[in-house]
């Protein structure tokens, strides 16, 4: 029980030097308080981005291939003379591999165009963006209609292109505000369609994969309205692996199954790209170590500084009760009983001043939260972080003033 009583009496010292010199130690703990801030508030940020990109790569699919004419790639150097002469993915290369895909869940032939205007009777939304898909749609992407009469394309509806459409909820709302819009007819793209399902509300993510403001028609619906395998609308066959086969043997089997369909020579280039959506959460993953690494320099030198200044706190302490030390260890008092005893007193005052600065953290991701839309997240693994650092800071200021104390002769103590 001697350890209990030794962190008691510890966190009474470091409390009573509070008291008594409240200037100076504030402004020892300030050091502390605004590296653990600078840390955990990078880290909880990070956080929070990493789960939101992780959230919108599973809407994604996390064993999703995008078969495109362009590779999804990062930074200056983007060899786009390479890929200008490529075809587009076509139906025939979804047909062909519709047949041969072995390890697929889904299989889809998709084409998008952007900032148009869909209208119903006197009112419209604009801005909205438009996809067609063959009838794995479902399959290939995850997401939810509305409870109730909201239902899917059939099987023939897609095949027969018939003119039905999904509609997100902010067009729903733009158009019908609180009316049922199921079996409307709205216009897109100078025709008119019926409105056979609603996508349940999502809001923005990291990705910009909302379908809050998407209407989705079957593909040979759109075949009649829009050249599909034009570059302008962005044709892509999206291939969902089977849920127990790993990415990796699925891209394999895509790879050879396309360079099959185009008779690609065993020493020519794949003449497509296979992008996947890790490809982005590395590389937004590296952008965050680096982030992580800044908040490390910057938090780190405000701890160095505050740990100097603890150091000198314990050592002021040491000095002022030198005689109380001697008369410890003239009592009886062990070597390792000074020196835990101070050791636990800087570890104190370093976690008080931690926990001011998650304090701080909470309520800046308060404040940021009431102002924006965007929540950060202080979680446990940050607060744990934070007061690990702050006894570790805490051990290492604290270590040789206590150690000084320890040796203290206690007759030459208490004449002191």
């Amino acid at each position: 029980m001697i350890i209990f009583r030794l962190i008691g009496e510890s966190f009474r010292f470091a409390f009573d030097a509070l008291r008594q010199n409240k200037l100076r130690t504030m402004l020892s703990l300030l050091a502390i308080t605004i590296g653990i801030f600078v840390i955990i508030f990078v880290f909880s940020g990070v956080d929070t981005f990493r789960g939101k990109l992780q959230s919108s790569v599973d809407k994604l699919g996390s064993n999703t291939i995008y078969i495109q004419k362009w590779p999804w790639s990062f930074g200056d150097n983007y060899p786009w003379w390479k890929y200008a002469n490529r075809p587009e993915p076509s139906m025939r290369d979804f047909a062909s591999l519709k047949e041969r895909m072995e390890h697929a869940d889904g299989i889809t032939y998709e084409i998008s165009t952007g900032n148009r205007t869909i209208k119903y009777r006197s009112g419209s939304v604009e801005g909205i963006n438009i996809s067609a898909a063959s009838q794995d749609f479902n399959k290939t992407w995850n997401f939810e209609l509305e409870p109730g009469r909201s239902r899917y394309f059939t099987e023939t509806e897609s095949n027969n292109g018939a003119p039905v459409c999904l509609i997100g909820a902010e067009i729903a709302e733009g158009l019908f505000g609180t009316d049922d819009p199921i079996g409307k007819q709205v216009q897109i793209l100078g025709r008119r369609v019926t409105v056979v399902g609603v996508f349940i509300k999502e809001g923005e993510d990291m990705l910009g994969t909302s379908l809050d403001k998407s209407v989705n028609i079957p593909i040979n619906f759109a075949k009649g309205i829009l050249d599909i395998q034009n570059e302008r609308y962005n044709p892509q066959i999206t291939v969902r692996g089977s849920e127990n086969v790993s990415l990796e043997e699925v891209e394999s089997e895509l790879r050879g199954v396309m360079r099959s369909i185009h008779r690609l020579k065993p020493n020519q280039e794949d003449d497509f790209a296979l992008n996947k959506t890790t490809i982005l959460s590395n590389q937004l993953n590296k952008m965050f170590d680096v982030v992580n690494l800044a908040g490390w320099v910057i938090g780190g030198f405000s701890i160095l500084v505050g740990g100097f200044s603890i150091a000198n706190i314990m050592f002021v302490s040491v000095k002022e009760r030198t005689n109380i030390i001697g008369i410890q260890k003239s009592l009886g008092a062990k070597r390792y009983f000074i020196l835990l005893q101070f050791i636990f007193e800087a570890i104190s005052l370093c976690i008080l001043g931690g926990l001011l600065g998650l304090l701080l953290v909470f309520l800046l991701a308060l404040a940021i939260g009431a102002a924006t839309d965007f929540h950060i997240i202080l979680g446990l693994n940050n607060i744990v972080l934070g007061i690990g650092i702050s006894v570790i800071i805490g051990t290492i200021s604290g270590f040789w003033p206590a150690y000084s104390a320890s040796r203290l002769d206690p007759v030459e103590a208490i004449r002191s």
